[in-house]
């Protein structure tokens, strides 16, 4: 068994979903790496974040991402989201189908407990 959940319930995952333009795929990726780690990215800078962001390239459709984190407030990833696309525009976001980063926002409501966790770490 894994020795950690993915997320903690009461917290919420935000699930982008969006596939890009062909024949950009790495670019994209490069662009995407290059805001999301430097220090213009907001995000990271928020109390409200718990986990960083992964993101995700569809085994079936190569040109398919999700990007998901886990965060305490969705009011505080949207505020900063809307900050994102009203001012910062990252260049990746050029490469999305349509121009469009919005997410899907989802409650844990259901985590491994830490003693079933403690139990499997023997």
């Amino acid at each position: 068994m894994a020795q950690e959940p993915l997320a903690t319930k009461g917290n919420f995952l935000h699930i982008y979903d969006f596939t890009i333009h062909p024949g950009v795929e790495e670019e994209f990726i490069k662009e995407f790496e290059a805001f999301d780690y430097s220090d213009g990215n907001p995000m990271h800078k928020s109390w409200a974040q718990v986990k960083d962001g992964v993101l995700l390239r569809d085994e079936e459709n190569p040109l398919r991402f999700y990007l998901i984190a886990e965060w305490k407030d969705i009011e505080e990833h949207a505020k900063i989201r809307k900050i994102l696309a009203e001012e910062i525009k990252p260049s990746f976001i050029r490469h999305i189908v349509g121009g469009s980063f919005v997410p899907r926002y989802a409650k844990v409501v259901s985590s491994t407990p830490d003693e079933i966790l403690a139990k499997a770490a023997g």
